[in-house]
C-alpha cells in the first residue's frame, strides 16, 4: 500500500493492538500519550482540515478501500500506515459487526485557556464536571454551530477526547478549541486576564430559578456561558463567579432540561440576538 511507504500490519492482539485499545479505554494512558483515535469520513475530513498531527492511519488490509481512504493515506505522509485484520480493526472501532474502512490516531492539543480566542464578540461555554462525555460531544457541536468560540470543561469529571464524546460532536470537536481546566479558579483568573485586557466578558450561569428570562438578557455582549453538572448543577464556587443566571421558560410537566439542550438553547438564543443585531 502506498508505493514505497513502510506498512505496519497486525494480525493478532499484540502489544502494539493492546496499546491502541487504551486509547480508547483507558482516560489516564490516553492523556499520557497524548493521542486519541478518530474514525468517521466527517470528523476525520475535520481534523485534517483544521490542521491537527494524524500520527496513524489504520485501514483493513484485508479488503480494496475506498478512493476517500486513499487519498486520505496518500495525503497524509507523515503519518504511520497499519494494515489490520478486519476483525481487529473492527474491534478499535467499537463495532461488533459491520466494516470499519479507516481509522486514525490523532494527537491532543494542548490544555491551554489561550487557545479560545477572546474578542468583542466572544461567545464561549463552560461545562462544570460533565458525567456524561456524549453531553460533551453534543455541547460542542452545538457551540460550533451557533458561532461559539469555544468549549471548557472543569474539574476531574468526563473527558472530551472520550471516543464517545468525538463521536457526538460529529466533527465539530476539530473546529472548536476545546480546553480542559483543573477548576473554577483557573478559568476565573483567565477571564479576568481577559477583562483586563480591555474585553469585558459576562459570566452568565444557567438555572432554573434565574435572575432573568434567557430572552431578555443581552447575549450580543461578550459572554462565557456556564453549564452545570448534569445531576448537581453549577458547583457553589461557579455560582459565586457568576455575573448572572439566566433561566429557559418552560412549559408542561418538565422543570428543567438536560445540560446539552440547555446549552443548546441559549447558544441558539444568543446567536439570534447577535443575528438580529447584525440585520438592523
Amino acid at each position: 500500500m502506498g508505493g514505497l511507504v513502510a506498512v505496519t500490519r497486525i494480525t493478532s492482539r499484540n502489544a502494539r493492538f493492546q496499546v491502541l485499545q487504551t486509547l480508547l479505554s483507558n482516560r489516564t494512558k490516553r492523556h499520557r500519550a497524548g493521542e486519541f483515535i478518530v474514525q468517521g469520513v466527517r470528523p476525520l475530513s475535520m481534523a485534517i482540515e483544521f490542521g491537527w498531527e494524524i500520527r496513524a492511519l489504520l485501514y483493513d488490509g484485508e479488503r480494496s478501500l475506498s478512493s476517500w481512504a486513499r487519498d486520505l493515506l496518500g495525503s497524509t505522509p507523515g503519518a504511520e500506515q497499519i494494515a489490520m485484520s478486519p476483525g481487529l480493526l473492527a474491534e478499535l472501532g467499537e463495532k461488533g459487526e459491520g466494516a470499519v474502512e479507516l481509522l486514525a490516531v490523532v494527537a491532543m492539543r494542548p490544555d491551554d485557556l489561550n487557545r479560545v480566542p477572546v474578542s468583542h464578540d466572544f461567545l464561549g461555554v463552560v461545562f462544570d464536571r460533565p458525567t456524561q462525555p456524549g453531553n460533551i460531544g453534543s455541547i460542542i457541536r452545538s457551540a460550533d454551530a451557533f458561532g461559539a468560540h469555544g468549549v471548557i470543561t472543569t474539574g476531574h469529571a468526563a473527558d472530551a477526547y472520550d471516543p464517545k464524546s468525538v463521536r457526538a460532536s460529529t466533527g465539530s470537536f476539530f473546529a472548536t478549541p476545546v480546553v480542559r481546566a483543573a477548576s473554577a479558579r483557573d478559568v476565573a483568573a483567565w477571564v479576568e486576564d481577559r477583562r483586563a485586557a480591555g474585553v469585558p466578558v459576562v459570566v452568565v450561569a444557567t438555572d432554573e430559578h434565574g435572575d432573568a428570562d434567557v430572552s431578555e438578557f443581552d447575549l450580543t455582549q461578550p459572554v462565557l456561558l456556564l453549564i452545570g453538572n448534569e445531576t448537581k448543577g453549577l458547583s457553589h464556587a461557579w455560582r459565586e463567579l457568576a455575573d448572572t443566571t439566566v433561566s429557559i421558560p418552560m412549559a408542561g410537566s418538565a422543570s428543567s432540561l438536560n445540560a446539552a439542550s440547555a446549552a443548546s438553547v441559549v447558544l441558539y438564543e444568543a446567536h439570534r440576538q447577535r443575528h438580529s443585531r447584525a440585520s438592523s
